[in-house]
């Protein structure tokens, strides 16, 4: 397991829903060779409105035609990994945001990371 305290750097992928890499979801994509670069975590968030470069405004709401929503990938890792990942980016983002923020990890750890917590999927300790 990757262990992650202090000094960190946030790589933020901001793409389209519908945007695809050989007809697969391109966020998909990101995510899955984030983890086989071992990098420490990824999420996708899907969002309900916004527009980019193209000045085109994608929604969710009810009367609206679009449906190509905005979607942003999160990964956080040491500053040395996330850089050596964004070649990746750079091959698979040919339309899009990429951006880096510095940030610092407080806490970071995995469901089992302690065998006290083994057995205990999907229920929160207080």
């Amino acid at each position: 397991m990757t262990r992650l305290t202090g000094s960190a750097l946030r790589v933020t992928v901001h793409i389209g829903e519908n945007d695809t890499w050989h007809h697969k979801p391109l966020y998909a994509e990101i995510v899955h060779r984030a983890h086989a670069a071992g990098l420490a975590g990824a999420s996708v968030f899907r969002g309900i409105e916004g527009f980019g470069a193209s000045s085109l405004i994608h929604t969710a709401r009810l009367l609206s035609l679009s449906e190509d929503l905005p979607v942003a990938v999160v990964i956080v890792d040491t500053e040395t990994r996330v850089r050596e990942f964004l070649p990746q980016l750079d091959e698979l983002v040919t339309e899009g945001l990429v951006t880096l923020d510095e940030c610092e990890v407080i806490r970071y750890v995995g469901r089992y990371e302690n065998q006290d917590t083994a057995g205990t999927k999907g229920k929160k300790s207080l």
